[in-house]
């Protein structure tokens, strides 16, 4: 019987929270089979960050428990995205000598050389999420994937570094540990989308990840197999909501049931039945024609114009020929295909998570790339350990300072209570 092993992740959004739980099985090909998922309104989070925690410890507490109930486990440890306008990141160098007397590089080497392109100069309110290698140099063989077991004197590493501020980053923590739960690492929302949609041909041919959340889209730029630019936009698919809600005079709730209607619809037809939503506003038709060219296409063209602005701004533009990747729910908005093909000039598709088995019916879609993504990592922390895959648990020293409540804290508490 194959051996298997349970990882799960939490992916605290703008707009829902969502909590997977997986089996991974080493000996199988389709290795995540989801046993557990859930998906909650977020609430508490705004732009990606959070902004009254205990609304947020509620809706995270919520998601959590039903994906428990779901599969039948309780999640002790999770992989956790992390986004926001917070998050930067730069390209660094490191250079060490090989210690061995023989000259041969040993994993103790990789680290070193990880840890010397650490030295960058941050603001004392950052803190590094990821050091991601993009091609080591050995002696002066560039190009170099795993450097161990090679023979040279002098091993140089090309990283990519992830940051985000601290306090942020611990009221992320703060909230997860708030509902019993360690954390196993923290991801940033592009890498771990890009996990979940892109194949390794787009990756190393060169490609441009979108990741369209409710309220940021998060932008993970690769060349040449490697991730090389990270950075978060700050507009979403919320604004398309809001567009709607002020055209048609009607709530916000009602507002992304007809964006979500639209979406999935698959007739061209002008005047489209809405009766079935059931809306408070009563509306009983809407004009495909209006909608989707007077008011969801302007904002479409709008927030790709800010994304041409920001690969003009990566320096990458012109190697990247596997072209534009869009995932997250926002991907699913109807005509965001023709708007990103139209303000960018580059191939477009549409990035579904793929490769998982189990309860998948719910989650095999866009919105779950970033959740699916973070299992992703959780396997890859398992099968290869940590050494040189710069997807190890980031070490934030201040976190150890968070009084971890937990449920142990809360059961303590209630005991307490009881004493006269």
């Amino acid at each position: 019987m194959a051996k298997s092993r349970l990882i799960s992740a939490i992916d605290i959004g703008s707009s829902k929270i969502a909590a997977l739980i997986a089996q991974f099985r080493e000996e199988e090909s389709q290795k995540l089979h989801i046993v557990g998922a859930a998906s909650v309104p977020s609430r508490g989070v705004r732009k990606g960050q959070i902004v009254n925690i205990d609304e947020a410890v509620g809706a995270i507490s919520e998601a959590v428990e039903a994906s428990e109930r779901m599969a039948g486990y309780n999640i002790s440890t999770a992989w956790v995205s992390v986004g926001g306008s917070h998050i930067n990141s730069q390209n660094s160098h490191g250079v060490v000598a090989v210690a061995q007397p023989q000259n041969e590089i040993v994993a103790e080497d990789v680290r070193r050389v990880l840890e010397a392109a650490r030295a960058i100069t941050l603001p004392s309110s950052s803190e590094i999420i990821h050091v991601i290698p993009r091609q080591y140099t050995v002696d002066s063989q560039e190009g170099v994937k795993d450097p161990v077991g090679m023979t040279g004197i002098r091993l140089e590493v090309d990283t990519h570094i992830i940051t985000g501020s601290s306090p942020v980053i611990r009221n992320l923590s703060k909230c997860v540990t708030e509902v019993g739960c360690d954390i196993a690492g923290l991801a940033f929302t592009g890498l771990a989308s890009s996990e979940a949609v892109l194949s390794d041909t787009e990756k190393e041919l060169g490609v441009v990840l979108v990741d369209i959340g409710g309220g940021t889209m998060s932008m993970a730029i690769y060349a040449e197999g490697a991730l090389s630019y990270s950075s978060v936009l700050q507009v979403g698919a919320i604004n398309v909501t809001k567009d709607l809600a002020a055209g048609l005079r009607v709530s916000l709730e009602s507002a992304e049931k007809i964006k979500l209607y639209l979406g999935s619809l698959k007739t061209k037809e002008d005047d489209i039945d809405i009766s079935s939503l059931n809306l408070p506003e009563e509306m009983k038709t809407v004009s495909t024609k209006t909608l989707v060219e007077g008011i969801i296409r302007p904002r479409l063209n709008e927030m790709f114009q800010i994304t041409a602005g920001e690969i003009k701004k990566s320096n990458l533009g012109g190697l990247t020929p596997s072209g534009i990747v869009l995932t997250g729910g926002g991907a699913l908005t109807v005509g965001i295909v023709d708007s990103a093909k139209r303000m960018l000039g580059m191939p477009v598709r549409v990035g579904i998570p793929t490769h998982i088995s189990g309860l998948i019916d719910d989650i095999e879609n866009p919105a779950f790339a970033s959740t699916i993504g973070l299992l992703r990592l959780a396997q890859s922390d398992l099968e290869s350990g940590n050494v040189g895959r710069g997807l190890s648990v980031p070490s934030f020293p201040s976190l150890n300072k968070i009084p971890v409540k937990g449920l142990l804290g809360k059961a303590t508490q209630w005991a307490k209570s009881l004493l006269p």
